[in-house]
């Protein structure tokens, strides 16, 4: 990739996170579509997070990764710190696949 199109695109993600918090008060979005962009993300996040939990590559991961990422977040709901969660979820994986759950 040549310097000009590295300069180009942290000139353009610079200007993007600039732009926020100078446009706030100028820009007045309805409460309505304040809800749905919140809802939206919801949706976004949670999508990568199952795609993520079961697939490995162009099929379905085993049952001891989506049971990981089960324990991780009901851990995370319940507020627990996340190292705590983060280690709950691996070990969870790991163990399961120790006893030779794909």
């Amino acid at each position: 990739m040549s310097l000009l199109a590295i300069i180009a695109l942290a000139a353009g993600t610079y200007a993007f996170r600039v732009a926020g918090p100078l446009l706030r008060r100028r820009l007045r979005l309805p409460e309505r579509l304040r809800r749905l962009l919140s809802a939206a993300a919801a949706v976004l996040l949670t999508a990568l997070v199952a795609t993520d939990a079961l697939t490995q590559g162009h099929g379905f991961a085993g049952w001891a990764r989506p049971a990981g990422v089960l324990v991780g977040g009901i851990l995370a709901i319940r507020r627990v710190p996340f190292p705590v969660v983060i280690i709950a979820a691996a070990a969870t994986t790991a163990l399961l696949r120790l006893a030779g759950v794909p």
